[in-house]
């Protein structure tokens, strides 16, 4: 890859990543055809990749048949109260690791590591029956609850903590400036980076959630979208356009907030990474 880029004239490189960025994005732009497609366009034989006639029925008919911006409205505040549960505890807990002694700290992030490894259909009934037996089933708090802190965001935080210099603790410590001062007013400013790339990670991940929201939400009214996009396949039979519209419609939010962060977050992975 290095002697094609030094060698290769830059409109060959240029037209190298179009046509991977095609392939990639070859699913999500047929989706959208077919979003704008009539179902006797979609069924014709041969099949059509761009639609004859455009259409925005389908998009009406998401909003006629289900409340798809409920859907929206409500992975919105699980997307966002799970990433804020996980900014707090998880930088506060890599605080911990980095800036303080203590005894059995190695071994208690070795555990905490460890977490990283259980996948997350290991603790799913557990989950449910804890959730449950509070009383948190079918509420926005459920779906919360049980992912305000991870051992991934622990990691990626205190790695972005060991690249700060120590002499800015020690002098902060000479000054009289206490650990949660610090930690509030001195090394939280200068960890926007990491933070930012934990936020949208977090939002990606939660507002794809499509399990545990099945097993916690009973009302319409408190299922996020991934669920709530199933209501669209009737038993009747399934509408392709309807539901292409409609994934679409859940699809576009993701898009555009990884458009606009991308290169904050490829750029805050890399953070802390030569040390530590």
């Amino acid at each position: 890859m290095s002697r094609f880029r030094k060698y290769a004239p830059g409109w060959i490189q240029g037209g190298v990543c179009v046509l991977v960025g095609l392939l990639i994005a070859a699913p999500i732009l047929y989706g959208l055809s077919m979003s704008l497609m009539r179902d006797g366009d979609i069924m014709s034989y041969p099949p059509k990749l761009f639609p004859v006639n455009i259409t925005f029925e389908n998009f009406t008919g998401v909003i006629a048949t289900v409340p798809i911006f409920q859907f929206i409205l409500n992975s919105s505040i699980v997307s966002l109260a799970i990433c804020l549960g996980q900014l707090i505890t998880c930088s506060m807990a890599a605080y911990a690791f980095v800036f303080f002694r203590f005894k059995g700290k190695h071994l208690l992030f070795m555990v905490v590591l460890a977490t990283m490894l259980i996948p997350s259909e290991a603790t799913l009934i557990s989950n449910f029956l804890t959730m449950t037996n509070w009383g948190l089933a079918d509420t926005y708090t459920g779906l919360v609850v049980p992912f305000v802190t991870s051992g991934m965001g622990i990691f990626l935080i205190r790695q972005f903590y060991m690249s700060v210099p120590r002499e800015i603790k020690e002098a902060a410590d000479i000054d009289g400036c206490g650990s949660l001062r610090f930690f509030t007013r001195i090394l939280l400013p200068i960890s926007t980076p990491v933070l930012g790339a934990l936020a949208i990670y977090v939002i990606i991940s939660s507002w794809n959630q499509y399990m545990w929201p099945l097993l916690m939400t009973n009302s319409p009214e408190k299922r996020t979208v991934q669920i709530g996009i199933s209501m669209l396949q009737f038993s009747e039979g399934v509408s392709y356009g309807l539901v292409n519209a409609g994934c679409m419609m859940i699809l576009l939010p993701c898009i555009v907030f990884f458009m606009f962060f991308q290169k904050k977050m490829v750029g805050a992975m890399t953070v802390g990474s030569v040390k530590g």
